[in-house]
């Protein structure tokens, strides 16, 4: 999901200069709870990958990198009429977790092993700075239920995604599956860097850069709270 978020998940280079500040957020109001079951999310159990890709001409001296959230909170809740069901989940940026050797060898040849350590914290440093995630200003990624509609059996989802100081609205594939007290939720989507202000790290003159599309592939899982 960030994210991603997330020219969030640069590459090893770094930015030729840092994007502008952007303004804080207003607060979302609170959301509507009453007449609905409510789910607790399950951290342990629910993962987020972002998929980060290379380009330009000589992308073949970089490598794609796979980012992984395992530390969601938050919670859903299915009310009887489905268009006021809801969820809202947060993402602390510092527990991002970069080119897992797992993580890499569930998306195949894309993603080969061997990534040294140096490389992966300089990628993760990197991904933190100010001019990417901004992690000390904006220590979070949320995302909440904009607009709900359709059914258990066939949800349409509208999310709303707070990423460094901005907020966008994107259409989500879900499938949802509901199991005694447990709700899973699984999907993917795409995201562009540039949609939340942020530019893709490019040197040489774009012959080596960071795509602008983020690949997003979720798994959310949620036990009933009462």
């Amino acid at each position: 999901m960030a994210l991603m978020l997330l020219s969030v998940l640069a590459s090893c280079a770094r930015p030729i200069r840092p994007p502008e500040a952007l303004p804080e957020l207003a607060p979302e109001p609170a959301a509507d709870t009453r007449g609905a079951q409510v789910y607790t999310l399950d951290p342990t159990a629910s993962k987020i990958h972002i998929l980060v890709y290379r380009g330009g001409a000589l992308a073949r001296l970089g490598h794609n990198h796979v980012v992984t959230s395992r530390s969601v909170t938050g919670r859903a809740w299915l009310h009887p009429r489905f268009e006021r069901s809801g969820f809202e989940m947060t993402i602390p940026v510092e527990s991002l977790i970069v080119d897992d050797p797992d993580d890499r060898a569930a998306y195949g040849k894309d993603f080969p092993p061997g990534i040294s350590r140096k490389d992966i914290e300089g990628t993760k440093r990197n991904m933190l700075r100010a001019e990417v995630l901004d992690a000390e200003r904006f220590p979070t990624i949320s995302l909440r239920s904009a607009e709900i509609s359709g059914s258990v059996d066939a949800p349409v989802v509208t999310a709303r995604i707070s990423l460094k100081g901005v907020s966008k609205d994107v259409v989500v594939p879900i499938e949802l599956a509901v199991s005694g007290r447990r709700l899973t939720a699984s999907g993917a989507f795409d995201l562009l860097q540039t949609e939340f202000g942020m530019k893709p790290f490019s040197v040489a003159l774009g012959a080596l850069e960071v795509q602008d599309r983020l690949h997003l592939e979720f798994e959310i899982v949620a036990e009933r709270a009462s």
